[in-house]
């Protein structure tokens, strides 16, 4: 995908959905109304298969934006767990504090970024699924990106609905002025209809892509993420069959675990989905990621040094976890790539997961823009496979499953990391529960798993999280006050 659509941002008229409906043109023009340039006018748009392909690839692009991978989703998704904190100096981004105690308000801005970014990708996915069943092409082609398409959809009203809870549902694209403004769904519904787009996608979507279409939505990406949507509702004999489905599809745990985020070694054996970056100099706008940037080490050429690990995080690991030191970079250290870090900067910790060697930082564009964010790693499919045997009564299977991943994690040390070995099914959901914490830490799970697993006061009552309130973020007040009282806001805000 370096050579495709991760650089999606090129000379067509795909610009505009990004921001909403494609617009028709006037019926009078004078010679001082320019066409934009760069944009293909919407009315000869949805024609060609080469249209379709665009469509699709503009579904992909818009995935590494701020409000998917940057502050909106670092606030929204991060901050609120006890892996991650604002970091950085005092007075930069404050506004994360609020998410970190559980005081945000509902006119916060970054509420309004998160929300706004999934409801861009489920417009542009809407608009392919409702256009490209008209266009004359390849019909196995159109197939797969209708169901790509299907499966973006889903991770985004996934990404909505275990932010806010009950969330408008829109599948289709709206006619008119009076399908603007609609309710909110009940989250059962919305879950429905993610696990529908998933089932859907699944039955489409390929195993694997040559070459130039690496990256894409695959079958197992489909299978592992409506894993994770069964997991928060709880439906452990699906979870347990998806996982076990996926863990026959040829992924594997890569050896290393520090390596496996590096640029290098994007999208190998453990990757379900990524997030693809890439910066090509010679199309403007297409180095849009700052995902690195923003959590790189403050005081460095990296980045802005925020959402950093906690001391909660780096206690949790056991000794010789060849994790603690893959995912947090130490003030004063050097890095496996050579990389010192001074003492002097602001933090005694960053995340390692989104860094990018010096050396290799584009000092013109978004520091680390290249990097691909790690969506879906087969580590979890695993974890989750444990979760749900453990739960239905396999305990054998629940340790095995969970075993290999602290086996990968004592890096090849005799007498560290041990099996877990009991079958008591308390303490075996306790073990798993921990090695979620430090396997996905600083990933963007942490927050929503201890709420699904209902620790929400134990974990996070200390920082001021309540029962009740909490276990969702508030609704933008902007689109409350825009829907004249359509949308309802979550109680306790």
């Amino acid at each position: 995908m370096k050579t495709n659509y991760k650089n999606y941002i090129q000379k067509i008229g795909l610009l505009a959905l990004c921001s909403g409906l494609l617009v028709l043109p006037a019926c009078k023009k004078s010679f001082l109304d320019v066409d934009p340039q760069a944009q293909q006018p919407a009315i000869t748009f949805w024609k060609t298969q080469d249209d379709a392909t665009k469509a699709v690839n503009s579904i992909y692009g818009i995935l590494r934006s701020n409000d998917n991978t940057g502050f909106s989703a670092i606030a929204i998704e991060s901050v609120g767990g006890d892996d991650a904190e604002k970091g950085s100096d005092p007075n930069d981004a404050s506004y994360y504090n609020s998410y970190d105690d559980f005081s945000v308000s509902s006119t916060e801005g970054q509420l309004q970024g998160f929300w706004n970014g999934q409801y861009k990708n489920i417009n542009l996915c809407n608009q392919v699924l409702d256009n490209i069943p008209a266009i004359s092409m390849d019909a196995n082609l159109k197939a797969r990106y209708l169901a790509e398409a299907k499966f973006v959809r889903a991770l985004s009203y996934f990404r909505l609905v275990r932010a806010y809870g009950d969330v408008p549902l829109r599948l289709t694209v709206p006619k008119d002025a009076s399908e603007f403004n609609i309710p909110r769904t009940p989250k059962a519904q919305v879950y429905a209809a993610i696990e529908k787009d998933l089932d859907e996608a699944a039955a489409v979507l390929p195993q694997r892509y040559s070459a130039i279409d690496l990256g894409r939505a695959t079958k197992g990406a489909a299978l592992a993420l409506h894993a994770k949507v069964a997991m928060y509702q709880q439906k452990w004999a699906d979870v347990l069959t998806l996982t076990n489905t996926v863990m026959t599809m040829g992924y594997d745990l890569f050896p290393n675990y520090e390596q496996s985020f590096r640029l290098n070694n994007e999208n190998n054996i453990e990757s379900i989905f990524e997030i693809q970056c890439e910066i090509n100099a010679s199309i403007d706008g297409s180095a849009t990621s700052q995902y690195s940037q923003i959590q790189g080490v403050r005081g460095t050429v990296a980045g802005y040094g925020l959402n950093v690990p906690t001391a909660a995080l780096a206690a949790a690991y056991e000794a010789g976890d060849t994790r603690r030191d893959a995912t947090i970079i130490f003030r004063g250290e050097t890095t496996p790539q050579g990389d010192a870090i001074p003492v002097s900067v602001p933090n005694p910790m960053y995340s390692q997961k989104p860094y990018v060697p010096f050396n290799l930082i584009n000092t013109s564009f978004n520091q680390g823009a290249q990097q691909n964010v790690r969506l879906i790693r087969f580590a979890d499919v695993l974890l989750m496979n444990a979760e749900a045997a453990n739960e239905q009564g396999n305990p054998a299977l629940a340790r095995t499953s969970l075993n290999r991943v602290r086996a990968r994690a004592r890096g090849g040390v005799a007498g560290v990391l041990p099996d877990v070995t009991t079958s008591d099914k308390d303490a075996l959901r306790t073990a798993i529960q921990k090695e979620r914490f430090v396997e996905l830490a600083m990933e963007y799970d942490r927050y929503f798993d201890v709420i699904r697993q209902g620790r929400g006061t134990a974990v996070f009552g200390p920082k001021g999280w309540k029962a009740g309130k909490n276990e969702v973020w508030p609704i933008p007040s902007n689109e409350i006050d825009k829907s004249a009282g359509i949308l309802t806001q979550n109680p306790g805000y």
